[in-house]
């Protein structure tokens, strides 16, 4: 007795009475006040950065294609004109490789010009057509030209200037470029081909971005044929997780022991496997001395002592499962309780499983917000031109100045008729191009520190409301009129710098995270076994330690929504509580991931199986309900999966936060009441049953809960 008191002793005193505990303080007053200042003044300069961003940056530049003046198809003067055209789209594949094209924002070293629409025809200049007008051979092919192009000058003047193209290939646009078809099947004519390079080799390394840009038509395509039963399915998911959440106040405890049983009998079933294997294979299998070690692993299935090992293993976890099952009976009689009021909660407060909402809809913005300051800044800088010729070889080229500074808009004065001025990218000079890293960094950490925010005023403001519910003694009666609003305007009043405090102590984890990984993935190539071993470890540990401030944060919240103090203190007395009731923690913890884990894979697995069979065909429901014709099938139904777990997700953490809440203001009230008339139980009879106590309070007769 002395010694378990001494234990807990260790993590704190226990949580006194107070007659005028009645819930979440509502006389509060403001926390982290300097952690609050340096948030707000962080937020302050992440506005900045986004202001100076949006003043030197350039965006157009990803979303619209220019023309070889620099000017954007598709925006001003050039609104009717979308796609640019490649007088010589041969240049693209054979000058530069199609990742340097990639990388200088698809740009090739020829002249380009915007269209109304792409080619759809094949068409060539012929040698008997030089001597003729523009406007005779071209005719209405005259807008594939540039604007400064005479239709009185001759052919072959307007091709020695590149003013007009000498050919033209059936195109189609893909980002917002005139692309060839990947069936063109034309060849050149003699006096225009480029080393002898037909347009089907020519354009061979851009065949597979035109494949690429087809399957994503396709893809575009599936979605706006099937976006409604996309809908459909996630309506579908949305019912099913509130409607699992909604049972649980009736089958809670069926349903765990259907989870516990289900898990023995795996666990049985594997041992009976394994016996069959060993037994099989003892008397004429082979041993592990004859196969020894090997990188082949499927070699060790035909070992006896594979199969024998493997049997111990299982054994011992089925023995291990059976005997916490016998001597924690009780303790996880009290995780079914609280389950069951878990449901009760959520059903008495609907509007906290729609909660989420509001976290996604500032998560939008905060990730959104992250995204166009971060290519603004990536596109800031004003455009640079430079002078380029395809062959310094050709007469007249020797000399040309290739890489030097030019202005397009102004007149080509050269005897080598190839030289261009092509757009080559953005200045990187001036005082938010030099600071242009430091800025991304600025970001990145303002990123990390508001998404972190966001989550952490979730996690608080239901923990406030559903604590209302638990120190409400009559229940509903006593249920505040708006405990979800009441809680999210209380948390940011006063809270703001707390949960500040916590998400920065986690961005900073994170953050070391992500630098971890990228030196691993710049020095993967070069590391030895034990530097790789080092970094592993060191992996392990942030991923430990970001799991462990992620608990933490967690219940301190709870603590913050309940008392009003400060994150420190808050998170130092839930962790006391915790320790002091370490294995209902343990227990409570893992049969509510369990029951979490099923539901989710109930949710997701029925919405996939559904989506399957419609999508696929496979059943039918008649005229109205026909499944739309699809490229690929499977992509609605992954869709559809991926926004059910979303959903689902989105649903179980409310209620998982509702397990959580409930849980510590249940540990709360074993240490503050003691069941008397002066101090009674805030828990449900059922909890009191099962702990074998009385609430002896007249004031809980026949309006306390059953």
């Amino acid at each position: 007795m002395g010694r378990k008191q001494d234990e807990k002793e260790a993590y704190g005193n226990s949580a006194k009475y107070d007659p005028s505990f009645r819930g979440p303080i509502k006389n509060r007053g403001c926390t982290d006040i300097i952690c609050c200042v340096l948030f707000l003044v962080f937020i302050l300069g992440y506005i900045i950065v986004g202001l100076v961003a949006w003043v030197y940056g350039d965006p157009r530049q990803v979303l619209y294609p220019r023309n070889s003046t620099g000017a954007y198809c598709g925006v001003g003067d050039n609104k009717d004109k979308p796609y640019v055209l490649y007088f010589n789209i041969l240049s693209c594949a054979v000058a530069i490789n199609v990742i340097s094209i990639a990388e200088n924002g698809l740009q090739c070293p020829t002249p380009q010009v915007c269209v109304s629409s792409c080619p759809q025809s094949q068409w060539a200049v012929r040698v008997p057509q030089f001597s003729k007008t523009v406007d005779e051979v071209y005719k209405e092919n005259i807008t594939f030209c540039l604007p400064t192009v005479s239709p009185n000058m001759t052919v072959s003047d307007s091709l020695q200037k590149d003013l007009c193209p000498s050919f033209l290939l059936p195109s189609t646009p893909a980002l917002g470029r005139c692309f060839p078809l990947p069936n063109t099947n034309f060849t050149l004519p003699e006096h225009l081909q480029i080393n002898n390079t037909t347009v089907s080799n020519g354009i061979s390394g851009l065949l597979d971005s035109i494949n690429a840009r087809d399957i994503s038509a396709k893809i575009f395509e599936d979605f706006a044929q099937s976006w409604y039963w996309i809908l459909v399915a996630l309506g579908v998911a949305l019912v099913l997780s509130l409607l699992f959440i909604l049972l649980l106040r009736l089958v809670a405890a069926p349903l765990v022991l259907l989870l516990i049983v289900g898990v023995l009998a795996v666990l049985a079933y594997g041992i009976y496997h394994c016996w069959e294997q060993y037994r099989v294979l003892r008397d004429k299998g082979a041993s592990i001395t004859q196969v020894g070690f090997t990188t082949n692993f499927s070699a060790y299935q035909s070992v006896k002592e594979t199969w024998l090992a493997a049997l111990i293993v299982l054994a011992v976890l089925e023995g291990i499962l059976l005997l916490m099952l016998i001597f924690l009976r009780q303790r996880i009689r009290i995780a079914i309780a609280l389950l069951k009021e878990a449901s009760r909660a959520v059903g008495q407060m609907m509007s906290t499983m729609f909660y989420p909402l509001v976290t996604f809809v500032l998560l939008v913005i905060c990730i959104g917000y992250w995204a166009v300051t971060a290519l603004y800044l990536a596109t800031s800088g004003q455009p640079q031109y430079i002078y380029w010729v395809s062959n310094t070889s050709t007469p007249g080229c020797e000399n040309a100045p290739v890489n030097a500074s030019c202005d397009p808009m102004a007149p080509l004065n050269s005897s080598c008729r190839e030289l261009m001025c092509v757009f080559k990218g953005y200045s990187t000079t001036g005082l938010a191009q030099r600071s242009l890293f430091n800025l991304q960094i600025y970001g990145v950490l303002g990123l990390f520190w508001t998404v972190n925010w966001v989550l952490a005023l979730g996690q608080c403001v239901l923990a406030g409301a559903f604590a209302s519910f638990y120190w409400a003694f009559h229940k509903p009666q006593d249920i505040p009129t708006f405990p979800l609003g009441s809680a999210f305007i209380r948390t940011l009043r006063y809270h703001t710098g707390s949960l500040a405090f916590g998400a920065l102590i986690l961005t900073l984890v994170q953050i070391a995270r992500v630098i971890l990984e990228y030196i691993d993935h710049k020095l993967r190539g070069s590391q030895n076994p034990v530097a790789r071993c080092i970094i592993c470890c060191f992996k392990c540990c942030l991923w430990c330690l970001e799991k462990f401030i992620k608990f933490l944060n967690r219940n301190a919240y709870i603590m913050i929504a309940i008392y009003g103090k400060n994150f420190c203190v808050s998170a130092k007395n839930a962790f006391m509580l915790l320790m002091r009731n370490v294995v209902r923690v343990v227990v409570l913890d893992k049969v509510t991931d369990l029951l979490l884990f099923f539901g989710k894979l109930l949710v997701v697995g029925g919405v996939g199986v559904l989506s399957f069979f419609f999508f696929s065909g496979r059943i039918k429901l008649g005229k109205d309900f026909e499944n739309p014709n699809l490229n690929y099938y499977w992509l609605p139904i992954m869709t559809s999966v991926m926004g059910a777990y979303v959903i689902a997700s989105g649903f179980f953490s409310v209620f998982g936060m509702c397990v959580d809440t409930l849980f510590l203001c249940f540990l709360e009230d074993l240490e503050r009441n003691d069941g008397s008339q002066q101090r009674p139980y805030y828990m449900p009879k059922a909890l009191l049953k099962i702990l074998g106590k009385k609430n002896e309070a007249p004031m809980g007769g026949k309006n306390r809960k059953k």
